[in-house]
């Protein structure tokens, strides 16, 4: 065996790939369809594409066992006087030439690995079953990084072990694009280890600053580092002013227009529309003033509004806690920071507090709550962004769609909507892409024109951290519906009752923050 059967291995393995390459090609032994080869074809090809993603992930996790298994066996061969640095770096370098890796992704690739093989049993078991792809194998990786053995196994755990105890609802974890899943893992991680976001948050303000980055064909990259909050109100609202100039007479896209308002912000402050060039001018031809590039003639300058949604544990925000918030469309926020931005009272940003049960949506602030937009603020609620599987479109950004349409006999309720972006609104109105039914806490799937159905992402509802000496911590929901209310034992304000939490203690809660008493 040993070399013999490595070289057998590979040679049935590039005989398969031969033979998929012929299928393919349409050179197969026999078509897959008889009766219609092209629609057989197409549909065979999205056969080969699904096993191969499969095999991928498969093979990915043999080399990363095999690269593991190497550098433990050179350890050893090399002996106890090889510095450990330079052993770690001889390795490195043998991989990195095996695989046509340069020094920093071989070192990064020997660092997942071990990572994955050594401490992430499920996360292994999970891809050498093709369950999951490399990228989420790294995402996993890299987010259980600086946790402890049992805060990596709990993170492990949620989204690979349907039957822990807080597993993830939705589509699997495999079913997500990498960068969707990194997002809610990192949400995840922060929710349960959130005691250093506040200082890691610290040390990041310190680090803003702005970057110019030259770059090919006349052009440059200009961006900034900034607080998250401030970062997710400038890009909505530089999306909100571009939606608001396009128009059947403005060419330029959605990307070329935030483009231009973001430099005519920078550059062109105090200009007046006789001074600056007309509304369709491109960039480089005198681009209008922000006034007018904002918005129409006959609109007001306040009606232009940058909007964040800030979902806030209600604990976290009365100040009993530090569980980190989420600001839609980022991430994890440091508590002091939803704090502060409930506080201020900043119009731009939509307070949302969780139900300290389970942790789905409480109310949306009696600021901007009103009837004819109260479904549309579920909607956002419940689904997070477009339900268009892998689109990352913030559900600021998106539109409401009747599933079954109007005209069909649909309803206007939450179940009988979505909220797609512009793009895959789009789509599902010139293609044959067509979502499937909703509810009221779960976003609606898709079917392709080839009649697969893909799962859309669900919102990762958890409960919130739970102060000390609260005496419903460990009671169920329906427990608690039936229950006789209860004191609330050491939270500040004199709140008597968070057995039966609703709209009104939620509203109690801001009024103390907002306008705490004066004793």
């Amino acid at each position: 065996m040993g070399k013999a059967a490595v070289v057998g291995a590979l040679a049935d393995i590039r005989a398969a790939l031969a033979v998929l390459v012929a299928e393919v090609d349409g050179c197969g032994a026999e078509p897959f369809s008889v009766a219609d080869p092209l629609a057989g074809l197409a549909d065979g090809c999205l056969d080969v594409l699904a096993g191969v993603r499969e095999v991928e992930a498969r093979v990915a996790g043999l080399k990363a066992r095999a690269a593991v298994a190497f550098a433990d066996a050179a350890g050893v061969v090399a002996g106890p006087g090889v510095p450990v640095v330079a052993q770690e770096m001889a390795v490195a370098a043998e991989v990195g030439c095996v695989l046509a890796l340069g020094p920093r992704a071989a070192g990064a690739f020997l660092a997942t690995s071990q990572a994955v093989v050594k401490g992430l049993p499920l996360t292994l078991s999970a891809l050498q079953a093709g369950v999951i792809s490399w990228q989420h194998a790294t995402v996993l990786a890299d987010e259980t990084a600086g946790l402890d053995a049992a805060g990596a196994a709990g993170l492990e755990a949620h989204f690979l072990d349907p039957g822990a105890p807080d597993a993830v609802r939705g589509c699997a974890v495999g079913e997500l694009p990498a960068h969707r899943f990194r997002a809610k893992a990192r949400v995840w991680r922060e929710r349960h280890h959130a005691g250093s976001i506040e200082q890691r948050h610290a040390k990041g303000v310190v680090d803003r600053r702005v970057e110019f980055r030259p770059d090919r064909d006349g052009m440059a990259w200009l961006g900034a580092y900034l607080p998250a909050d401030q970062a997710a109100a400038g890009w909505n609202r530089l999306t909100a002013v571009a939606r608001g100039v396009q128009g059947p007479g403005e060419a330029r896209t959605l990307t070329q227009l935030r483009a231009d308002v973001f430099a005519t912000s920078l550059l062109t402050v105090g200009l007046s529309t006789g001074q600056a060039a007309g509304r369709n001018a491109g960039p480089g031809e005198g681009c209008t003033s922000p006034d007018d590039l904002e918005r129409p003639a006959d609109v007001p300058p306040d009606a232009v509004r940058a909007q964040v949604l800030v979902t806030v544990p209600v604990f976290s925000l009365l100040g009993v806690t530090d569980e980190a918030a989420v600001l839609d469309g980022y991430g994890p926020i440091p508590a002091s920071m939803a704090r502060r931005l409930v506080a201020e009272g900043a119009g731009s940003f939509y307070r949302v507090l969780v139900d300290p049960r389970d942790g789905a949506p409480l109310e949306i602030g009696r600021k901007s709550y009103r009837v004819g937009k109260a479904m549309r603020y579920w909607l956002r609620l419940r689904d997070g962004k477009c339900p268009f599987p892998g689109c990352s479109n913030s559900s600021l950004d998106t539109e409401a769609d009747h599933i079954l349409a109007w005209a069909n006999g649909g309803t206007t309720g939450v179940s009988n909507l979505g909220q797609p972006c512009p793009k895959h609104h789009r789509l599902r109105h010139t293609t044959g892409w067509k979502p499937t039914p909703a509810s009221k806490t779960e976003p609606p799937g898709w079917t392709s024109p080839a009649g697969r159905h893909y799962h859309s992402e669900h919102q990762d509802w958890q409960p919130p951290v739970w102060p000390p000496g609260f005496v419903d911590h460990d009671r169920t929901a329906p427990e608690l519906e039936r229950a006789e209310p209860r004191p609330l034992q050491r939270m500040p304000f004199g709140v008597a009752d968070l057995s039966r939490i609703g709209y009104s203690l939620a509203e109690a809660c801001l009024d103390r923050i907002l306008h705490p008493p004066s004793a």
